[in-house]
């Protein structure tokens, strides 16, 4: 049971793809996933992540302040810089680019832990790094939302600052306290939690998809272009600037990983619940190209593993 979770969790990026289509051409199918049903359902994935964090990862952050400072600082320079710049770039609709902005102002995804994994990359220093961004994200993604696209529209930081809090500060400190006080209750919870969280993510996906078949349907290049582009760059940056600075292999690895991945689901939550519906465009295309990308880069260092391999998430610089 437990492999054909892994498998059904490890091609999810198959299914975001799979459920987008049926709501393309079906949007009757899944336009029913709307409304308090896509908030809870983020709800669910930030609680799952929360359930996989131990208070050892709180203190770690103390022990390697250095690699997680510089990890955090790029999540929310490169994205949130990198999307406003391909906003002007492909001059995207004024929606379009707030979607975008959004999405690069959002944390690194739990999608990303995997990509380390599979990437042979240091696991423990990504899960502290995601963890990281998703409590700064409280603070961060609104600030950052609104200094980047408040030249297309109003946006109102106070709202996204209370939404993030309830759907992603809320269940991650919950998730927390339910490992530390019940760890039995949540092994199990564990074991079908990241299968639960893709099913979530599938059916937000579908939802935004199913709400937005014209739009989509008239500017699905344009949009597949600004998603490959913000996390090619993200990746590419994240690794090659960190590397400039004589950062080893194995951190320069984990944090290209971390700050081409975004949380897409959260990007899609907001822009419904701050902007429209079609804002949250661009996050379904990002939560299709950021898991491509990431499983290529994964794919190819695997084959390749880092001579560093053993240091530990307090070391990175050679």
């Amino acid at each position: 049971m437990s492999k054909a979770l892994s498998w059904f969790t490890s091609l999810y990026a198959v299914w975001v793809i799979g459920a987008s289509v049926i709501a393309f051409i079906v949007p009757d199918s899944i336009s029913w996933f709307s409304g308090p049903w896509i908030r809870w359902g983020l709800s669910i994935i930030m609680l799952g992540m929360g359930l996989t964090l131990h208070v050892s990862d709180f203190k770690g952050v103390v022990e390697k302040p250095l690699a997680v400072a510089v990890g955090g600082l790029a999540q929310y320079i490169v994205m949130p810089a990198t999307a406003w710049g391909i906003s002007r770039m492909l001059g995207l609709r004024p929606e379009f680019a707030v979607g975008l902005i959004l999405v690069g102002c959002c944390p690194g995804g739990t999608a990303s832990n995997v990509v380390a994994f599979l990437a042979r990359a240091n696991v423990a220093l990504s899960v502290v790094l995601t963890m990281v961004s998703t409590l700064l994200a409280v603070i961060m993604t609104p600030i950052l939302t609104e200094f980047l696209a408040g030249q297309y529209v109003p946006v109102d930081a106070w709202g996204m600052f209370k939404s993030t809090i309830q759907v992603v500060l809320v269940p991650v400190l919950l998730g927390v306290y339910i490992n530390y006080k019940f760890p039995r209750i949540s092994s199990k919870v564990n074991k079908i939690g990241p299968a639960v969280a893709v099913v979530a993510i599938v059916l937000i996906a579908g939802s935004i998809v199913a709400r937005n078949v014209d739009i989509i349907r008239s500017d699905w290049k344009i949009l597949a272009l600004a998603g490959l582009l913000l996390h090619s760059v993200g990746f590419v940056v994240g690794y090659w600037f960190f590397r400039s600075l004589r950062m080893s292999l194995q951190f320069a690895r984990t944090v290209s990983i971390e700050v081409g991945m975004q949380n897409s689901g959260l990007a899609m939550v907001l822009a419904q619940q701050h902007f429209s519906a079609a804002t949250a465009s661009p996050a379904v295309f990002s939560s299709v190209f950021h898991t491509l990308v990431g499983s290529l880069c994964a794919a190819y260092w695997r084959l390749r593993p880092a001579k560093d391999h053993s240091c530990s998430p307090a070391e990175g610089v050679e």
